[in-house]
């Protein structure tokens, strides 16, 4: 039997670290089939070598990770331990811990995988991201914090969000009401992001006055956006004309950032995705950069990830059968 002793003398961070009725320690001695106990301020860990081993790389980033400011979830146990399953724990020193933007309910909103903390750190450095991943990564809702927070420094005027009204099986001429009743459960997701970050009070009043703006990218159409971060959602529904229509919007003193799932593409089958054009096209300018995301990054329940990986799994031996 092996044994490894991490100390700490923080008993607010010990018990965040162990979760309530034990539940993250609980999870990290079912992953690596250990013991832990705490004596004095001691963490001790007793098991096989290996186990030990993983277990303690697993219990030194979470600790460097609660240094940073960032919460001990259940989804941060999960995302450490699998860093560490797959030795690539060092990368976990990229998360940097800063917050983005605070809510209007006061929450900090955070990168909480080193995916999302290159994806904000592409945003921060280019004029043009595109960020494409599987759903619950937080590739929207990251964007729109970074829109608030530069809004709140003063560095853009206006916060535009829009996605293209792509049906997908339903048939918009059956909805009731007129267009903008017709497209808004389109954007829906937008205003939710929007909303969760101002406010009932601000959002009404920023999108009476202008400042915020959330519309279907048809109305992007002839217009030049000046001195505004411009989110494009669902982008893999864009096709290339559209998305070289968005593109060609942009103005001065404003930045862009393009999301999408390319494995969710509702187009029909003659159409080509934008998006997946747009990678190939616009690889190699200097200003643009493309981020993509992987099932890691998913910050959802955790069976979203499950789920993705099924369905991953799925695809690829559906190809090798084919």
């Amino acid at each position: 039997m092996a044994e490894k002793i991490i100390n700490t003398d923080d008993n607010g961070v010990i018990s965040e670290l162990f979760g309530q009725l034990d539940g993250n320690i609980a999870a990290i001695q079912k992953q690596y089939g250990v013991s832990v106990v705490l004596r004095d301020g001691r963490i001790k860990i007793i098991g096989t070598e290996p186990g030990v081993s993983g277990a303690e790389k697993s219990l030194r980033a979470l600790l460097e990770i609660r240094e940073k400011g960032q919460p001990l979830s259940e989804h941060t146990i999960r995302y450490v331990t699998s860093m560490v399953q797959e030795g690539v724990e060092e990368q976990l020193s990229e998360l940097k811990g800063n917050g983005i933007c605070v809510t209007s309910s006061g929450k900090i909103v955070r990168p909480r995988t080193v995916g999302q903390q290159r994806y904000i750190d592409l945003i921060k450095e280019n004029t043009i991201v595109l960020g494409i991943g599987p759903a619950g990564t937080g590739k929207t809702y990251l964007a729109v914090a970074m829109a608030v927070k530069a809004f709140r420094e003063h560095k853009v005027k206006k916060i535009i969000l829009t996605r293209p009204a792509v049906e997908a099986g339903e048939k918009l001429g059956f909805l009731p009401g007129d267009l903008q009743d017709k497209v808004d459960p389109y954007l829906r997701p937008l205003y939710d992001a929007l909303f969760d970050m101002f406010g009932a009070e601000s959002f009404t009043r920023y999108m009476e006055k202008g400042i915020i703006e959330v519309a279907p990218l048809a109305y992007m159409r002839g217009r030049t956006l000046d001195e505004a971060f411009i989110i494009l959602d669902e982008a893999q529904n864009t096709t290339s004309e559209q998305i070289k229509m968005f593109l060609t919007r942009l103005g001065n003193e404003s930045r862009m950032v393009i999301t999408g799932d390319i494995t969710q593409i509702d187009l029909p089958d003659a159409k080509r995705s934008g998006l997946v054009e747009a990678v190939k096209v616009l690889k190699g300018i200097d200003d643009i950069a493309v981020h993509r995301f992987s099932e890691k990054d998913v910050v959802r329940h955790r069976l979203v990830q499950d789920i993705i990986k099924a369905y991953e799994k799925f695809n690829e031996g559906r190809k090798n059968h084919a």
